[in-house]
């Protein structure tokens, strides 16, 4: 008898033994939460949870912070993965909420997620997911997300007061964020020192008040697209009117270019644009500010670009004058001008970041018209990945009073000088339709003058020791509102 009993408690154990092998097989479940969420007091939202459960979904519970949370849809008994949806109402003290989810399997093992909820007085963030139709405000204090690629069309006015942040969705190709001004609207951003207008990535957690991202370096790039003002200004094009780059051709509200050089498309003034330059295709990217065929009419005043994967600020044509630009740690050139922009570039700090590749880019015409433009009073911070300059397919323009810093040794880096490209381009400096004055620099140890400035430039620059240049940009213009003060990246300027 005692030898059957053995025999049954044994073949016992062996069964939950191997039971419990089993069951030892299932991963723990897990709970992935939803992206961090806003909510005004006393008002209603909901989120979704995702579970994965491979003993089988059971149960689930719920608990709020700063507010009240009941589950609307719940997971499917049995359920390898699901969702759980939670309704989630604000309590009425402005700050930090949450919903934590807990999930059991069959096998009653927890999996715990937290979403985070911010709770707010009043609505600050809104959503903007098409194109704009009629004049619209967009509102101090507030955040304003581009869910896709925006254009304010034709006859449209945007107006976007001090210390509004735009952010944009993440995207690249047909889906990349981007703000477009079209040919006959109007952009009338005008931030002030005190609360300069923002745009930036939607994964920056900045909010109104703040000038530094809290949680983004200014080393990152393509997050976002860029802002693009498109107006009715010529262009020196194969047509004159052209579809602008980064905006697929399909998009008509990307056309630029006209006869009025006096088009107004608005007024810009104090703003910061960062972490830009989605990628809409093979060697397609969207610029930090693209400008195609803007008319003089339009004012351009206190911008920044910071961390754009492209150019920072590329003129296509047009006549329109900026003033006050900065340009810190762009993934391709700082300035970049092209089809005869006609305009003048004044008072203007380059900062090249690692990837930095030309701080000045200046191509010719490439059509009949054949205008030039002004650059001067500028501060350039070199790298060692960085050129001074490039002056391409019959550049043309004036380029005065400019000092150069922080360049490596163009003998032992091949980068750091500031060339003049190909016969048509040493065409125009030898007519005089491509001229320099006043060119400053302060040389890496050993380098010669005319090393730096090929192709006879150097007869316009002296070198000059650290802290004794005489010209370059007034970093006062730039205090107090851009990021770049505020990172200390412009101290010792």
């Amino acid at each position: 008898m005692k030898k059957i009993v053995l025999f049954f408690l044994a073949a016992s154990l062996a069964v939950l033994t191997a039971c419990n092998d089993e069951n030892d097989n299932f991963s723990v479940p897990a709970v992935s939460v939803p992206e961090p969420a806003f909510a005004e007091f006393g008002k209603t939202i909901e989120l979704e949870f995702n579970y994965t459960a491979e003993a089988g979904f059971k149960s689930s519970a719920v608990t709020a912070v700063n507010g009240t949370a009941q589950i609307l849809a719940d997971g499917e008994s049995g359920s390898k993965s699901g969702t759980v949806t939670i309704s989630f109402t604000a309590g009425t003290q402005a700050g930090a909420g949450s919903v934590v989810l807990t999930v059991l399997d069959k096998e009653d093992r927890p999996a715990t997620g937290t979403a985070v909820v911010s709770v707010l007085a009043e609505q600050i963030v809104y959503n903007v997911e098409g194109n704009i139709f009629e004049n619209t405000t967009w509102k101090s204090g507030k955040v304003y997300i581009l869910k896709n690629r925006v254009a304010v069309v034709s006859g449209v006015t945007l107006t976007i007061e001090p210390g509004v942040i735009v952010k944009g969705e993440a995207g690249t190709g047909a889906n990349a964020t981007a703000l477009i001004v079209a040919r006959g609207a109007r952009l009338m951003a005008e931030g002030t020192a005190a609360s300069p207008i923002i745009f930036t990535s939607v994964a920056d957690e900045i909010m109104p008040g703040q000038i530094a991202s809290p949680n983004l370096d200014p080393t990152l790039n393509g997050l976002w697209g860029g802002v693009l003002v498109l107006g009715n200004a010529p262009v020196s094009a194969s047509a004159s009117s052209v579809q602008i780059e980064g905006i697929p051709p399909s998009d008509q509200n990307g056309l630029y270019g006209g006869s009025d050089a006096n088009d107004n498309s608005g007024v810009i003034r104090y703003i910061s644009i960062r972490h830009g330059g989605a990628n809409i295709g093979e060697g397609n990217e969207i610029n930090g500010l693209t400008l195609g065929g803007v008319g003089s009419g339009t004012v351009i005043e206190n911008v920044e670009v910071v961390s754009n994967q492209d150019d920072g600020i590329e003129f296509f044509g047009g006549t329109v004058n900026v003033k006050n630009a900065i340009v810190w740690n762009v993934g391709d050139d700082a300035i970049d001008t092209d089809q005869a922009w006609a305009g003048t570039l004044d008072n203007f700090i380059v900062i090249c970041g690692s990837e930095t590749d030309h701080a000045l880019e200046i191509d010719g015409p490439e059509g009949s018209l054949m205008a030039a433009h002004a650059v001067k009073n500028g501060t350039i911070k070199g790298s060692t990945a960085s050129e001074l300059g490039d002056f391409r397919d019959g550049a043309r323009g004036t380029f005065s009073n400019l000092y150069f810093f922080g360049f490596p040794d163009p003998a032992a880096e091949g980068r750091g000088d500031l060339s003049l490209s190909g016969d048509k381009t040493l065409s125009s400096y030898q007519n005089g339709h491509l001229t320099f004055s006043n060119l400053q620099i302060t040389l890496a140890g050993g380098v010669e003058l005319s090393s730096v400035f090929k192709n006879g430039t150097a007869a316009h620059a002296i070198a000059v020791e650290t802290g004794a240049a005489t010209t370059g940009a007034d970093k006062s213009a730039f205090t107090g509102w851009s990021w770049a003060d505020a990172s200390g990246e412009i101290t010792n300027f």
